[in-house]
């Protein structure tokens, strides 16, 4: 399966690289976890840059709810509880000092509605641009964490809420599915979920792993406005993608519709043994592909329908 420019410069640039026995996870999942003295611990870092997560001209609180928020799917795609925060910020000398103090307005308010606490942070000057970095800790209940790489060939494939045309608003004012991960990986037991951020084009390739899949178009759930190639393609829908295997489908739509009837939960295909995406699957958003760098470039407004950050 043709893997993302991403994909391939982090496999070359962690190559060798020390790890520790309390290391249980390392790169390649939504976050890392490791064992602590209190049993399983999530540790997670994410970032937005100006022009490609967000606008100057966008609601500075909002721009602080994603900047938390983002990590926060992260750990609601390995069934955890968020814990501690530290935020560093990069500040253009073009910037009022008042940007900062509305943008903190809506990390206060992701921080007080997801139980995290920040714990600190750090604050530099750098020539242009606005970027904010933060560094997440979580636990998991129970001691269980649910990986990407879980999926068998057989399982079904399904996906929270709806998809495509995050451009419009969603990118900013998501609800990471923090409830539903813990739900998913506990209640349910999946054997693979991870959320969607990159697009369904590019995430669930890496959740497929050496497996193949097939996928129903025509099921795709489609946010108010888009299409089945941007909710392919578009990203940022910060859902959840989780694989099941057949035998507890049917109870599990039976109890998710009793636990969480707001929130649709869609079966969108199967895992195969093929090894291969579909003919002419597309690839969702790729920092390193010349195609997205084009993309990029194009808009009007400098901002892409696909913005995310690197995983680790």
């Amino acid at each position: 399966m043709k893997r993302s420019e991403e994909d391939l410069l982090l496999e070359k640039i962690l190559k060798g690289q020390p790890a520790s026995a309390d290391l249980v996870l390392g790169p390649g999942d939504d976050c890392a976890v490791v064992r602590t003295h209190g049993g399983i611990g999530l540790l997670k870092t994410d970032c937005i840059a100006e022009g490609v997560h967000f606008l100057r001209g966008q609601d500075p609180a909002r721009v602080g709810w994603k900047a938390l928020c983002r990590p926060l799917s992260d750990i609601a795609a390995m069934g955890g509880e968020p814990r501690h925060a530290l935020i560093t910020i990069f500040s253009p000398p073009d910037l009022a000092a008042g940007y900062w103090v509305d943008f903190y307005k809506g990390i206060r308010k992701a921080a007080r509605r997801f139980g995290v606490t920040i714990a600190g942070g750090e604050m530099s000057r750098q020539p242009q641009g606005i970027a904010v970095s933060v560094a997440l800790t979580g636990t998991v209940p129970g001691g269980r964490f649910v990986r990407r790489s879980g999926g068998r060939p057989g399982d079904l494939l399904f996906v929270t809420g709806r998809l495509g045309g995050s451009i419009s608003g969603h990118h900013l004012d998501f609800v990471p599915r923090l409830k539903e991960g813990r739900w998913l990986a506990g209640t349910a037991r999946v054997n693979a979920m991870m959320d969607l951020s990159d697009g369904l084009g590019s995430d669930l390739p890496r959740l497929a792993g050496a497996c193949g899949f097939e996928v129903d178009l025509a099921s795709l759930p489609l946010r108010k406005g888009a299409g089945i190639h941007g909710a392919l393609t578009d990203g940022e829908d910060y859902e959840l993608l989780v694989a099941v295997p057949p035998q507890r489908a049917a109870t599990l739509l039976k109890k998710w519709k009793t636990a969480f009837p707001a929130t649709p939960l869609t079966r969108i295909g199967t895992l195969n043994d093929t090894g291969a995406a579909p003919e002419h699957w597309p690839g969702g958003w790729d920092h390193f592909s010349v195609v997205s760098a084009r993309r990029l470039g194009q808009r009007s407004d400098g901002l892409t329908p696909n913005r995310r950050g690197q995983r680790t």
